[in-house]
């Protein structure tokens, strides 16, 4: 995080790192470094992992899935956990996720506005009051945004 002052007022920057799997699939971790990976099970992209009680607790799943080549796969949904709410977003089912299992259309605002769901272009995006941003085009690419408060605290393919 940066503080600086422009214009005569004080200005809080906070620095962010980005991680995104796509197409079949491949991915960039927080750090930058890119692999692929074909499994076809659900994986944690990002969690909390440092046992630091300040730190929110959220985790971010992506399931991958074949799509008539079984050499393949993509990403099917993605599950986020935080504020013990559980939002999953399915493949195809554009403007609607669930949320503890309930469909519901966007946007949605939840735990008391800390949380909000909306649709962003082709993609839904959800992000929480303390900067995890997640971003999914209902196909085959997510985008994580998470602040550099959470360097080396969390852990998943999106790396630590």
């Amino acid at each position: 995080e940066k503080c600086e002052v422009v214009d005569r007022h004080s200005t809080h920057f906070q620095d962010t790192s980005t991680c995104w799997a796509t197409g079949d699939p491949h991915y960039q971790t927080f750090d930058g470094k890119t692999f692929d990976f074909m499994g076809t099970c659900t994986y944690t992209l990002t969690k909390t992992c440092d046992p630091d009680p300040t730190l929110p607790i959220f985790s971010v799943e992506a399931k991958n899935e074949h799509r008539g080549n079984l050499k393949v796969s993509y990403i099917g949904s993605v599950t986020v956990r935080v504020y013990d709410i559980t939002i999953a977003v399915g493949r195809s089912e554009n403007g609607i996720v669930k949320v503890n299992n309930q469909r519901s259309h966007l946007p949605i605002s939840l735990a008391q506005g800390n949380l909000q769901l909306q649709q962003k272009g082709k993609s839904v995006l959800i992000k929480t009051n303390f900067g995890l941003k997640i971003l999914y085009d209902w196909d085959d690419h997510v985008v994580v945004e998470l602040p550099g408060t959470f360097s080396g605290k969390v852990c998943g393919m999106c790396g630590n």
